[in-house]
């Protein structure tokens, strides 16, 4: 079933939480609300579940207006980042007990109940209580009790967040997988864009109460209409400059600038900001780097990490600080130069007010 928002909106106490928003959600799929913290995620899974009411529009669910109804008397579920679990109920009862609220066959709750289990990995601890059990347990916990219910509607509230690196990278290949059979409209919050983009989907794009793009995930990750969702969608933070455009090339200063692609020549002259993704820019070592067709710029090193087989470098030129992500491990010191190579096909091209400029 879809859901949809009609022009809903939240304040509180005079202060909007939501912005007026317009939105309707892929059926039978995921949909991904993307953004950093504070930026009414929460609020708006509150908001599509019937646990806050808006201050303005209306919720639809299932061509049906749902705006009133309590959420007692929908067919919803919602797991937080936060676990939340009964302690004087076993594992097995946390999960199987929305299946006997519903009075559902003692058979059919055991199936259920074994089935979730096993994926979540939680069978050996179905007698425990949750006391006795990890963090990452209590919340695999709460996320099977969600999963068992065969809901309409899920809504799940970064999930994964108190999970262990490997147990988070299963569950992210497998949630998708698990929903695809059944007849749900899934929201996932998250503030990862890596997340996001292995989720797939549909994702919406959130700041500060306001949904700035919807769509296909990697559409709204290779094409932002705005430089506000190329923030949203970028980690680590993308990179920015003022820059001016005349005939077919563009200058960030007096020392770094590149011609333009053909397709992009008719753009008006005049200024602009280009914004070039960490990974797009990359370190330079030897002769035949140099000799590529990356643009080159130099800058003082301020931060070097390492991490598995990429290194990122924080590095600064005139009054800007850039981030490059590159392959391999680099040795760098913190306060010597190096040179590195903007790849200028990937960049994109924002006019100053963050509109994105396309051919």
């Amino acid at each position: 079933m879809t859901l949809e928002l009609k022009n809903v909106s939240k304040t509180v106490d005079g202060i909007a939480h939501i912005h007026p928003a317009n939105l309707t959600l892929a059926e039978n799929g995921f949909n991904i609300l993307l953004g950093t913290t504070l930026a009414g995620k929460t609020t708006l899974m509150q908001l599509m579940a019937g646990l806050e009411r808006p201050t303005g529009g209306e919720v639809w669910f299932g061509g049906r207006n749902v705006t009133g109804v309590a959420v007692q008397k929908r067919n919803v579920s919602m797991v937080y980042q936060q676990f939340i679990n009964y302690p004087n109920m076993s594992v097995y009862e946390n999960i199987a007990s929305p299946l006997r609220v519903a009075r559902m066959k003692a058979a059919e709750i055991d199936r259920r109940v074994r089935e979730v289990s096993e994926l979540l990995k939680l069978t050996p601890m179905l007698e425990r209580k949750p006391a006795e059990l990890s963090g990452g347990q209590q919340q695999r916990t709460a996320l099977a009790r969600a999963l068992v219910k065969d809901s309409d509607l899920v809504l799940l509230d970064e999930p994964l967040a108190n999970l262990d690196f490997k147990l988070r990278e299963e569950l992210r290949e497998e949630l998708p997988r698990l929903f695809s059979g059944r007849h749900c409209t899934v929201v996932y919050a998250t503030t990862e864009p890596v997340e996001a983009l292995l989720l797939g989907g549909h994702t919406a794009a959130m700041h500060e109460g306001r949904i700035t793009q919807f769509g296909a995930t990697g559409d709204l990750y290779h094409d932002p209409a705005d430089l506000q969702t190329a923030r949203i969608f970028s980690d680590p933070p993308i990179n920015t400059a003022n820059a001016l455009k005349q005939g077919n090339r563009v200058t960030v200063n007096a020392d770094i600038g590149w011609i333009l692609p053909d397709a992009l020549t008719a753009l008006p002259d005049g200024p602009l900001i280009v914004a070039i993704r960490a990974h797009h820019i990359r370190l330079l070592s030897g002769d035949e780097d140099r000799a590529s067709q990356l643009s080159p710029v130099s800058g003082r090193i301020r931060v070097a990490e390492i991490s598995g087989s990429e290194s990122t470098v924080h590095f600064t030129f005139d009054d800007l600080t850039w981030i490059s992500q590159s392959h391999g491990v680099h040795s760098l010191d913190v306060g010597e130069t190096a040179d590195f190579g903007i790849d200028t096909d990937h960049c994109l091209y924002f006019t100053p007010e963050g509109r994105r400029l396309k051919p």
